[in-house]
């Protein structure tokens, strides 16, 4: 029986391969928010490429992982968070300030809390790296 979120099998692939100090992973199935959670990740360097392979059926992810990444996980209920209380999340989640991002759904697209805070955007909580 696979998983019902997508989004948690993909960070709890990640972080499973990147324990094991592997250089690529395969994250299935794939789906879009999964692509742009990846390339949220990507832009903040936590991972390399990544490629959507389509095996006619949900598609799969190939992730070159870079080894930076001590945690990662989906936030679960997906919090909503307004512009003004991103530190409150950050205080949470992540290890200490400026260390690791918050993956935000805004309005806007899926990005990182520090895009969010210039955009000026609130969202809800997807997850975090760091």
């Amino acid at each position: 029986m696979p998983a019902k979120d997508p989004l948690a099998n993909l960070f709890s692939t990640i972080l499973n391969n990147e324990m094991r100090y592997k250089k690529e992973c395969i994250v299935i199935p794939a789906s879009k928010l999964c692509s742009e959670v990846l390339k949220v990740m990507q832009r903040a360097k936590y991972i390399g490429e990544f490629e959507l392979i389509d095996d006619g059926l949900s598609g799969k992810f190939r992730v070159q992982l870079l080894g930076k990444i001590t945690k990662c996980g989906v936030i679960s209920p997906r919090f909503p968070v307004k512009k003004d209380e991103y530190s409150k999340w950050e205080r949470q989640y992540l290890p200490a300030i400026g260390i690791g991002i918050l993956i935000i759904s805004t309005p806007k697209g899926v990005m990182s809390q520090i895009e969010a805070q210039e955009k000026n955007l609130g969202g809800r909580l997807l997850g975090y790296v760091y």
